[in-house]
């Protein structure tokens, strides 16, 4: 045993046993010779045969699963009597190993006979035993609601940052390495203590103490001498009746699930294999690589690795892939949460599992649901819908772009620009417009209807769908505007650079590009007089260029918003903690985020039988025997700390935790004082990678589907947890009952 070094009795207490007053046996786990843990108090037994039947295992008969599973978890090898609740008298010699507790009526806490001359400090610790039937559990760590390091997508497909985005990398890990090292450097460290390091084990206890104590109460009726009285000619003509319909009820369920049930059961499993079969070749065609190479910046020194899928271009395509994912993994998911009615409730290993899968399934739910109404009532308005898109189309990407650009070409509010650099800038993107517009009303206006009509069928697999589908839309429709930011973009920047090299020359400077700084140099003549003639005429034409790239650059700017907006429907659709929100408010103790002490009082109280003691035989009625008297009773005063032990609830912060870090990936992508730089400069500002915004979505599922084996096992898999618990039928096999057809069988024998 470890002993105990502070000269401190602390006794963890279940709340629930503060409402007996009757005499009892307290039960539970020793820990050490003063951390004592009460797991149940078993009335109406003496403590010799509670020890007898603790040794023996008479208390854990009937038992669904074994003991000993309960015993490795709470890190104990056998459970012990603690002492004894509400004795009419204490004992005579104090013995920390056995403590004497009482309960008061009225009163919800429990207090411990504690002798002034043992010299040891009281500590009962309050809570409340969760309930591991209802997954109710403790942890000293939040629970996860993803599968951490372990989600996808891999690091192969995965979208290669910028260089800002590796600058600010880089600045992380420094500031991460030098609070490691800052770490060595603490003046005062707190060694753990003993009680400290025995936290994880009573925790787990704490978990265990509901199913434990339950057995324990379940089997009291076994300790001690049992009388069992006959059954009267009523009660044996009432019994028969009842096993009469009991058997013929037996008889039908068991030749129901030793028939059609099997057959059923493996059409079933075939269906789902058939499903994942589908599902992979699916799966295979939108993870193909294409031709296409990655997007990397001229100045990025990062290689770039792995090759564009389809998902990785198209948001309909990453919506369909994310759903064969999910349904691929629904199997396994399934039969891992099977797995837990085989054993202890109190294991909340899959505690997480079932937060995510019904999370999941849930959200799917949601998004058929307003799939459906959406799809109806765009399959209903197509035409009136049709001619809305096709109105908006015209007025925002080519008359109303048409109209900005004829504005910039005359004197955009006041400002004077050169005309004929303004002239051919204009009509060069005029020329461009007129183009693009007369493809869409060849392609895709007269077949904008039917285009609406598919969005609306589409629906009916989700509401998801159809914003993915107007993403991509979105994205098709106005590569037009893409265009021009990126072709005014690079004349900005190329006439921004040659004017700052201009003006270094001006200076009689330039700039080393081995050594990255700016030299002094010494110009000919004609190379400063020529280098000041192009520095002034580039000088002046630059208002010219902003105007047009600042114009392409909002336009840019506010469709990336919008697909931006569209994401976030499509990620709170797909991953919106909607059944974590829904436990947080119904039952906190299945989300906890750790574990929470308070310090509730010290109270100094005296034991209700100090007055039976043998110092009150000789009583008189001088003030010597009752100072005498009074003073006895003091030395049975107990000086009790009370501490409340809860659950602390995870917070809001904490379920929304990957939302915070999607909006700190987009700030950091977009609104980062480099990036608005880089705007400024007319630098390149790649769009986020659809790896980065569907990570999120992606996080509740493993790096790497299962396999149809593998799906195939697992569905195998679930038929021993039910068969293991079924009785024995006609041909004398013990499969194919169930748990119904279990208590059928029990209650006819």
């Amino acid at each position: 045993m470890v002993e105990n070094s502070d000269s401190m009795l602390r006794v963890f207490w279940p709340n629930n046993l503060t409402r007996t007053t009757s005499p009892g046996v307290i039960v539970g786990w020793r820990n050490s010779s003063f951390d004592l843990f009460v797991i149940t108090v078993l009335e109406d037994v003496e403590s010799r045969s509670v020890e007898s039947a603790l040794r023996v295992g008479t208390l854990f008969r009937n038992s669904p699963y074994p003991v000993a599973r309960i015993f490795q978890l709470c890190d104990q090898p056998n459970m012990h009597v603690l002492g004894t609740l509400n004795h009419p008298s204490p004992t005579e010699t104090f013995d920390p190993t056995r403590v004497c507790a009482f309960t008061l009526s009225g009163s919800r806490r429990p207090f411990i006979y504690c002798p002034p001359d043992a010299a040891l400090a009281v500590q009962i610790v309050l809570f409340d035993p969760p309930n591991p039937t209802q997954m109710q559990y403790m942890s000293l760590e939040p629970i996860s609601l993803a599968l951490g390091k372990d989600y996808w997508p891999p690091s192969e497909t995965d979208y290669m940052p910028d260089e800002v985005e590796v600058q600010e990398e880089k600045e992380r890990q420094r500031t991460a390495e030098l609070v490691a090292k800052l770490r060595f450097h603490t003046v005062v460290r707190h060694a753990p203590t003993k009680k400290e390091l025995a936290l994880p084990a009573i925790v787990r206890q704490i978990n265990c103490a509901q199913e434990v104590a339950d057995l324990l109460q379940k089997n009291t009726p076994l300790v001690g001498p049992r009388r069992k009285r006959s059954l009267s000619v009523s009660e044996r003509v009432v019994e028969s009746a009842q096993s009469l319909y009991a058997f013929a009820a037996w008889s039908l369920w068991t030749l129901f699930m030793a028939y059609a049930f099997p057959f059923l059961l493996y059409i079933f499993r075939i269906a789902i294999i058939g499903h994942r079969i589908v599902a992979e070749g699916l799966l295979q065609i939108l993870e193909w690589p294409l031709p296409i190479k990655k997007i990397r910046l001229p100045e990025s020194r990062r290689p770039i690795r792995g090759a564009v899928a389809l998902k990785d271009i198209s948001a309909c395509c990453q919506q369909v892939h994310l759903r064969l994912q999910q349904f691929s993994y629904y199997p396994t998911q399934y039969s891992l949460l099977r797995r837990r009615k085989a054993t202890w409730s109190s294991f909340p290993t899959t505690n997480s599992d079932y937060i995510r899968f019904y999370n999941s399934l849930w959200l799917v739910a949601n998004d058929v649901i307003i799939g459906i109404a959406l799809g109806s009532f765009i399959s209903d308005n197509s035409q009136a819908t049709s001619q809305l898109i096709g109105g908006v189309l015209n007025e925002y990407t080519i008359e109303g772009l048409k109209r900005m650009i004829r504005w910039l070409m005359s004197y955009p509010g006041g400002l004077k620009l050169n005309t004929e650099l303004a002239a051919f800038l204009g009509d060069l993107f005029l020329w461009v417009i007129e183009y693009w517009s007369s493809t869409i009303f060849l392609l895709i206006l007269p077949r904008l209807p039917t285009i609406v009509y598919v969005i609306g069928c589409s629906s009916f697999a989700g509401a998801s769908m159809p914003i993915a589908i107007f993403s991509d839309l979105l994205s098709l429709l106005t590569i037009h505007i893409y265009s021009f930011y990126v072709a005014s973009a690079r004349i900005f920047n190329w006439q921004l650079t040659i004017i700052v090299s201009l003006f270094h020359l001006f200076r009689g400077k330039k700039r080393n590009v081995l050594r990255n700084r700016i030299d002094n140099c010494d110009y000919d003549l004609d190379q400063l007089l020529l280098g000041t003639i192009l520095f002034t005429l580039l000088f002046f034409l630059l208002p010219t260029v902003v105007v047009f790239y600042l114009t392409f650059a909002s336009a840019r700017m506010a469709i990336i918003t919008l697909k931006a907006t569209l994401d976030t429907c499509l990620a709170c659709l797909n991953h919106f903690p909607l059944f974590a929100l829904m436990l947080r408010m119904k039952d906190s103790q299945r989300l906890p985020g750790g574990i929470h002490f308070q310090l509730l009082d010290t109270e100094r109280s005296k034991l209700p039988f100090s007055d039976e003691t043998g110092h009150q035989e000789n009583q008189g009625d001088t003030a010597d025997d009752d100072s005498n008297d009074e003073g006895e009773r003091e030395s049975f005063a107990t000086s009790v700390a009370y501490i409340r032990l809860t659950s602390t609830p995870l917070a809001l912060r904490q379920i929304f935790e990957q939302y915070f870090q999607l909006w700190a990936r987009i700030h950091q992508h977009y609104l980062s004082p480099k990036v608005v730089f880089r705007l400024l400069t007319g630098r390149f500002v790649p769009p986020l990678g659809r790896s980065e915004m569907y990570g999120l979505q992606y996080s509740v599922l493993p790096r790497e589907r299962a396999t149809v084996s593998e799906v195939w096992k697992s569905l195998n898999e679930i038929e021993p947890v039910a068969a293991s618990d079924g009785v024995a039928n006609a041909r004398g096999s013990k499969s194919y009952l169930g748990a119904h057809g279990r208590a059928i069988g029990k209650q006819w024998k």
